[in-house]
């Protein structure tokens, strides 16, 4: 399944931002040139559904393991152990993931106030001139000009 398909935690506040759906701003970005906050949002959005995946598979397993018809002699304290450092680690990344997509809808500008298309900057040209070449005098010796 891909990661457009699945539902985040921070979906609704995507489509308030840019006013559509997840599917709807996809779309948009896959085929027009969109501002570079919400490529930046959607990238943000499809780590965060990977991660809330590998949180959701874990906390699955766990009570799939503590189930009460599963028989105490299978339990595993070890096994118990890796499900609680991938759940950690799966949660740091969610909470990370989440945090940064929360700041750029918060600092990235109204809708209003974004360009209609991209903002292209120019790049001014430095140019140059070479100093001239020192002139020499006696057999390799260069004359300099002193102020």
């Amino acid at each position: 399944m891909s990661v457009i398909d699945k539902s985040t935690s921070r979906d609704t506040a995507l489509e308030e931002a840019f006013g559509a759906s997840v599917a709807e701003l996809y779309a948009q970005a896959a085929h027009l040139e969109v501002c570079a906050a919400l490529h930046r949002a959607l990238e943000l959005r499809s780590f965060l559904a990977v991660a809330e995946e590998q949180v959701v598979r874990v906390r699955d397993r766990v009570h799939a393991s503590m189930s009460c018809d599963r028989d105490l002699g299978d339990l595993s304290a070890e096994d118990l152990r890796w499900d609680a450092q991938w759940l950690e680690a799966a949660l740091t990344s969610c909470e990370g993931y989440a945090a940064a997509l929360d700041d750029l809808l918060r600092t990235m500008p109204a809708p209003d106030q974004r360009p209609a298309r991209p903002v292209q900057f120019t790049q001014t040209k430095v140019t140059a001139t070479a100093l001239p070449l020192p002139t020499t005098t006696r057999a390799g010796a260069v004359r300099t000009h002193r102020p």
